[in-house]
């Protein structure tokens, strides 16, 4: 799409209406006594200040603030569809929070006007799914209110707002990714009219900041959405209760066609990804960093840091950095976060010219106050995959011989030499095989870099390598072997938690109907057999299930919280969350949340949303970390312990390269094996590494022709094979009908499963249906139809997720 397209994914109701909104059906207002203040410092450390001129921020007590905007009432506190439609018991505005704050004085004229405006222009608190609205209508005012406030107010602080959300993109129009004509002339009115302007952007997607530079704004801040605790939390960061401390974790380029991907986002039926691994700064800092505004990892302190006493030990392929920090500042408390990126030697395969390896964050250090840190960097972790046999090692992740040098800094931009390893010839750091190649008759070419003849890295182009392997012989190779049934022996499922009996010995009690019960859940969302408002239930579907002991798993959408018919807390949204870069805080606010799973009678949470902020306008982008897979496996995994601490299961998703919303449960999402591994995969194989989430959620889209729920070769090949993990996989809500093309008995369920896919969710296959359509049995007689054994190692996999809900004693 060009930069003149504009309203990407506007869909009707009826087209996209993939849940619906939870209605309340309790007056329950509990959440753990530590939910909120952890909200709140979450919200406020993913705060990223990007502009203080003259030190305006923080804010000094004794001025009084004109506040203009109304978002100031009307906050966007987090994005809109499955993974925001949470009810909070309380919610803090902007305008509310500076009121409440001791020492702060708000102009009330000005307030009181917006407040009386919105009243009379309200906002629809129920937008229909799919239809959410973008900005909100602006105030009228004129230059002679604003000069009138300016008399009043020595400092004017204005709020921007933006939102995004499922099944609708960004557009590329005012009110969206640009600034509306109101909103452009009150900038200029306020920032000509005041001594002091600080901007906040209360947004959860990035958009468009050219105009930072057009106007004399003193402070930019962009408050990611910080749900419920979102006004506490900026004004906490406004007057340095909490010192700015957040980092980018996308780059925020000059103009939306500077993205790579701009020209290949929003296809209704395909999208080649011709930026291959250049994604985000890897892309700008190889090939255009002069079109940056912020670059990855940039953000502003109210203190001052010294890097200092940096050593680096190196061996083989391993580089440990050690740096001091120190807040070299007088005044301000604050915390810095050191990066560390590799730069590999170009080789054959070509490489960015920088990729994160490390990173690692201080405490708030007070002026005066040091920390020593440690960075560890891996080079296997930055290994380039080899899909074209180029290195003469097809389908291996290697590392070409060279200089690997170790640059250290505060953001991508700023980080510089300080330490390097040689590795003197090529190693096979993995063996792996070809898997989810894209299909020959969708070939297309992808962008590469080669050394011109001046020595510096140039754009070029190749074709991206296409599928050699047949899929039909790997998958027979790998059908599991049959357990021998034994009928009903009387053995629970509470007899296997308490170590009295195997698990294969329960499986091989199941006849075909409560095998088939196990494949999916109970074909609805808010089902019966979970708490009210649940997106569905799995496990023990079946009466004949639940008489042995199969206890029915409650699944509840996240990632913002647990979306119930009960008031619920309302977290920070994914990249408010990556923005501190502090997965040990990520960690402690997702324990909290499990906490509140457990009484409120949530199993499974739908959570963490990890895919790769590829392209701007993506409407689920604030669901998602970042733009790059380190940073997104380690605040994924992070997410994931939280949750998983008690016994709960996190369901991290969409798997994979689910970077649209535009039809998306039709879209063919084209990639080579080398993006797929190095950016699309990277962050799930990371926390599955870290954290052995016990669910993984497939994505609605194709990948290189083949939907999610159906992909083999990502399933089966790649996160069980290649990966080890061992839980159960289950599918987006709703799945696309299709007969396997080298099985033709396997249609629909039985195609899922022989793919690897557990669970079918919410179960049945039409929205209006209770009840499945049958596949799954049907092909169990008939030639190359499902097995006996893949039905059975679907109920361990499922199983073993019921286990870790069922007490030992049964």
């Amino acid at each position: 799409m060009s930069e003149r397209g504009a309203g990407i994914g506007d869909v009707t109701s009826a087209d996209q209406l993939a849940q619906g909104r939870v209605r309340l059906r309790s007056s329950d207002t509990w959440i753990p006594e530590a939910m909120g203040e952890a909200c709140r410092r979450a919200a406020a450390e993913g705060v990223v200040l990007l502009k203080n001129e003259n030190a305006a921020l923080p804010l000094d007590g004794s001025a009084t603030i004109a506040v203009f905007g109304r978002v100031q009432q009307d906050y966007f506190a987090v994005g809109y569809g499955s993974g925001g439609d949470v009810r909070p018991p309380y919610q803090w505005n902007l305008i509310d929070a500076l009121r409440d704050r001791d020492g702060l004085q708000v102009d009330a004229e000005l307030a009181e006007r917006y407040a009386a405006w919105c009243a009379e222009h309200p906002v629809d608190p129920e937008p229909e799914w799919g239809t959410w609205p973008r900005s909100h209508p602006e105030m009228p005012l004129g230059a002679e209110e604003i000069a009138a406030a300016a008399e009043r107010a020595g400092t004017a602080l204005v709020v921007v707002g933006r939102a995004a959300g499922e099944a609708r993109e960004q557009a590329l129009e005012p009110g969206s990714f640009y600034l509306t004509e109101d909103e452009r002339s009150l900038l200029a009115h306020v920032s000509e009219a005041f001594e002091r302007t600080v901007v906040v952007v209360d947004t959860g997607n990035v958009i468009d900041l050219a105009w930072t530079r057009e106007h004399d704004l003193d402070a930019v801040l962009v408050a990611w959405q910080g749900g419920m605790e979102s006004g506490r939390a900026v004004v906490d960061v406004l007057t340095g209760a909490v010192p700015a401390q957040g980092r980018l974790t996308a780059t925020i380029a000059e103009s939306y066609a500077r993205y790579p991907s701009a020209g290949h986002f929003g296809g209704p039926d395909a999208n080649e990804y011709v930026e291959d691994v250049y994604v985000g700064y890897r892309y700008f800092e190889t090939f255009a960093p002069e079109h940056v505004l912020f670059p990855f990892g940039f953000g502003l302190s109210y203190t001052t840091f010294a890097v200092d006493d940096v050593s680096v030990v190196t061996d083989a392929t391993t580089a440990v950095v050690h740096a001091t920090v120190t807040n070299v500042g007088s005044e301000h408390a604050g915390a810095e976060v050191l990066q560390a990126y590799v730069r590999a030697p170009h080789g054959v395969l070509g490489r960015p010219r920088r990729q994160l390896a490390a990173f690692a964050k201080t405490r708030e250090l007070a002026p005066g106050e040091s920390q020593r840190l440690v960075l560890r960097v891996a080079l296997e972790d930055v290994a380039a995959y080899d899909d074209a046999g180029a290195t003469g090692h097809r389908s291996a992740s290697v590392l070409e011989a060279g200089r690997y040098e170790i640059l250290l800094g505060t953001d991508v931009r700023a980080a510089s030499v300080v330490g390097a390893v040689e590795i003197e010839s090529l190693q096979v750091v993995r063996r792996l095989s070809e898997a989810a190649a894209v299909r020959p008759e969708h070939a297309f070419d992808r962008l590469v870099a080669r050394t011109g003849d001046d020595g510096t890295t140039v754009a070029d182009k190749a074709a991206v390598p296409t599928a050699t392997v047949p899929r039909r012989e790997r998958v027979l190779a790998g059908l599991p072997a049959a357990i021998a049934r034994t009928g009903d022996v009387g053995i629970t499922l509470g007899d296997v938690a308490g170590g009295r009996a195997e698990l294969d010995a329960f499986v091989a009690q199941l006849d075909d109907d409560e095998l088939e019960a196990l494949t999916r859940g109970d074909f609805t969302m808010d089902s019966a057999l979970g708490a009210a408002g649940n997106a569905g239930a799995l496990g023990g579907t079946s009466r004949s299930l639940r008489d042995k002991g199969v206890r029915a798993l409650t699944t509840t959408d996240g990632p913002a919280g647990i979306r119930l018919a009960t008031h619920t807390a309302l977290l920070p949204c994914g990249t408010a969350l990556a923005s501190t870069w502090n997965p040990e805080l990520v960690e402690r606010l997702n324990a909290l949340l499990a906490d509140e799973m457990a009484v409120k009678g949530s199993d499974v949470l739908l959570s963490p949303g990890m895919n790769i902020q590829r392209d701007p306008l993506c409407g689920r982008n604030f669901e998602y970390f970042s733009e790059d897979p380190l940073l997104t496996g380690r605040m994924a995994a992070a997410t994931v312990r939280g949750i998983q601490h008690a016994g709960l299961a996190a369901c991290p998703k969409h798997f994979a390269a689910n970077n649209q919303e535009t039809n998306r449960e039709y879209n063919d999402s084209r990639v080579s094996e080398r993006a797929l591994r190095e950016i699309y995969l990277r962050g799930f194989e990371i926390c599955v590494a870290e954290a052995a989430p016990r669910t993984v959620m497939t994505s609605y889209n194709k990948i290189n022709g083949v939907w999610g729920h159906y992909h083999h070769d990502l399933v089966t090949t790649v996160l069980r094979g290649e990966w080890g993990f061992t839980g159960a996989v289950m599918t987006d809500w709703w799945l696309r009908e299709a007969v396997d093309p080298d099985f033709p008995a396997l249609t629909n369920d039985a195609y899922r499963v022989r793919a690897g896919v557990d669970v079918n969710m919410p179960g049945a296959w039409r929205r209006e249906d209770r009840h499945g359509d049958g596949s799954l049995l049907a092909s169990l007689a008939a030639p190359e139809g499902i097995t006996l054994g893949e039905l059975q190692r679907t109920a361990r996999h499922v199983l073993r997720l019921v286990l870790s809900r069922v007490p030992a004693d049964g």
